[in-house]
């Protein structure tokens, strides 16, 4: 029996826009993955089919109940209301009111309403603690009266996995669950999903935990699909596809060479028996003769041409649909204003009391380390350092993460710039040594009434709006999607939007700041980052859990917060 079934389903969005249209699948049991590029409307399914949106026409029909984790964690998904210094770990696994129940009965309490709140879950307790271990969570033996204020944002999502397997819905759905984990955070995500008994579909950029999955759903072009087998059976049988749908464009190309060219040749010929004729016709033939011959050439000629433009519209026709099977990936490619960043120019220094790490020139720097080591804090130190604030005007550096996310105290003040803290501070700090900086936070937020060319126009008042919209389409920003706000714009479309204010800003800032910059980003668009970035002059520090990017970036130096064994407080180091 299928988990879901989705019949001709439609959604648009109350503004007008299309999502998608006639939409037909069914997700088989077991673990599927959902994949498409950013802005084909897999978060937008997820939530259809979990109810939290109605579709416009078709129907959804789901076999049980649904729990679903959004991407976006907020966590009044989870919590009735209230301070979340007064929530607890059981309010995030959503077993709150059962627990109490349960305390309850056995404190000698036996009213009716906590058995019909308890029903069957008279181990809800054991499975709880269970689950959290499970997902690498050990917090203590009151672990589930402990408040949520002192997780870390990490913890809290795995926190919230454990309570989706606790709750044992038929269909669990997940939006990006890696997003913001750290290595240990993503192998036990990918471990409680290689164990999942029941009906789950999963939505994530991380190769790693698309390879845990009994099958993949892909949405493109207005189309759902369904491959047996994890990531990387679909990307093969793509790759098998397109081969031959490359092959067929070319064989589609060639067949409208010959065409042309034999219609060419017949109207050579055409051409040559109509001289003849006229020839004939100056030799004294009978005029009734020559009109009799010129009627019949001139039906054969036409019809001869409309069966050889038939031909050539027919293999005109088989091309296009050719073309079309065929997947067009589009490269960055972008002029950027240069920052003129002398090898020598110190930009940054990061260091712990102990070990200094300067950033230099051109230089592209990864900072690593677990959920919890206080990696945004150091970075918002280090922006705050400024004398100035950031030169983009306008962004949005996002409101304060929706989970708690507790980190190692800092330096109230940043040392002066060269000069590391008293010998007796054992505690990261950051200094920048240039006001020409951007900042990309984990949670930035774009004006949703503004257009791409107002708020990068805002970035680069200088620049000619036309010079703009030419450098913006090669953003992959064209026509309309530089014009329109971006409230109406995909996901990766507003990430290009933030990176480009970043990257077109006049004057060019020196250092990029980038905090988690792939997180909520398919493949493809994590590809597009890394081109953006190369062509950019100036020196980058990125924050992140994504191997891949940060190895794709090239780093002239890695970095990683870990535990000071003696002070037990965090230090950075230098990883090879």
């Amino acid at each position: 029996m299928n988990s879901i079934t989705i019949s001709d389903l439609s959604f648009h969005w109350p503004d007008g826009q299309l999502v998608f249209s006639n939409i037909s699948g069914s997700f088989p049991p077991g673990r599927t993955a959902l994949v498409g590029d950013n802005g084909s409307g897999k978060s937008t399914l997820l939530r259809l089919i979990a109810g939290h949106l109605k579709p416009s026409l078709g129907a959804i029909a789901v076999a049980g109940w649904v729990d679903y984790l959004p991407q976006d964690l907020g966590l009044s998904r989870y919590l009735s209301g209230g301070s979340r210094d007064r929530q607890s770990v059981a309010d995030l696994l959503g077993i709150r009111a059962k627990l109490e129940a349960l305390r309850a009965i056995e404190s000698g309490d036996a009213a009716a309403s906590n058995f019909e709140t308890l029903a069957d879950d008279w181990d809800i307790e054991s499975r709880a603690g269970e689950a959290l271990r499970e997902v690498g969570l050990n917090l203590g033996l009151d672990a589930l009266d402990r408040p949520i204020s002192t997780l870390s944002g990490g913890e809290a999502v795995l926190a919230a996995l454990a309570g989706l397997k606790v709750r044992r819905a038929p269909v669990v759905l997940l939006d990006e669950p890696t997003n913001n984990l750290d290595r240990a955070g993503k192998l036990a995500v990918a471990q409680l999903v290689r164990g999942w008994k029941g009906a789950l579909v999963v939505v994530s950029h991380d190769l790693d935990l698309l390879e845990e999955v009994d099958a993949t759903a892909e949405l493109y072009g207005g189309q759902l699909r369904f491959f047996a087998g994890p990531y990387s059976a679909y990307r093969s049988a793509i790759s098998a596809e397109q081969e031959a749908a490359v092959e067929q464009a070319a064989n589609a190309k060639a067949a409208i060479k010959k065409e042309a060219k034999q219609r060419a040749q017949a109207e050579t010929r055409l051409a040559h028996r109509a001289a003849q004729a006229k020839k004939q016709s100056k030799q004294g033939m009978p005029h009734g003769a020559v009109d009799y011959l010129t009627n019949r050439s001139e039906k054969s000629v036409s019809k001869l041409r409309g069966k050889l433009d038939e031909r050539l519209e027919a293999a005109r026709k088989g091309a296009a649909e050719a073309a079309d099977k065929v997947r067009k990936v589009e490269p960055i490619r972008i002029d950027l204003p240069d920052p003129a960043v002398a090898a020598s120019r110190r930009l940054a220094i990061l260091g712990d009391g102990e070990h200094e790490f300067v950033i230099q020139g051109p230089m592209r720097v990864v900072l690593l380390g677990p959920n919890g080591s206080g990696k945004t804090t150091l970075l918002e130190q280090l922006v705050s350092s400024a004398d100035h604030g950031s030169p983009v005007p306008g962004l949005d550096p996002g409101r304060a993460p929706e989970l708690p996310s507790p980190a190692p105290e800092l330096p109230s003040s940043a040392p002066e710039p060269g000069r590391p803290p008293a010998a007796n501070t054992r505690r990261p700090w950051a200094q920048l040594l240039t006001d020409r900086f951007g900042y990309l936070p984990q949670r930035w937020n774009l004006d949703p009434n503004r257009s791409a060319l107002d708020l990068v126009g805002e970035a680069a008042p200088d620049v000619e709006p036309g010079k703009i919209r030419n450098q913006l389409a090669r953003m992959l920003l064209r026509g309309d999607a530089a014009l329109r706000p971006t409230s109406t714009l995909s996901g990766g479309e507003k990430f290009r939007v933030a990176l480009a204010r970043l990257l077109l800003a006049e004057p060019p800032a020196q250092l990029l700041i980038l905090d988690e910059p792939t997180n909520n980003l398919d493949i493809s668009s994590v590809a597009q980052l890394v081109e953006a970035l190369g062509a950019y002059r100036g020196a980058v520090l990125a924050v992140t859990h994504d191997e891949r990017f940060a190895e794709a970036l090239g780093p002239q130096m890695r970095l990683e917060m870990r535990k000071a064994l003696r002070s037990g407080g965090w230090e950075i180091v230098g990883t090879p």
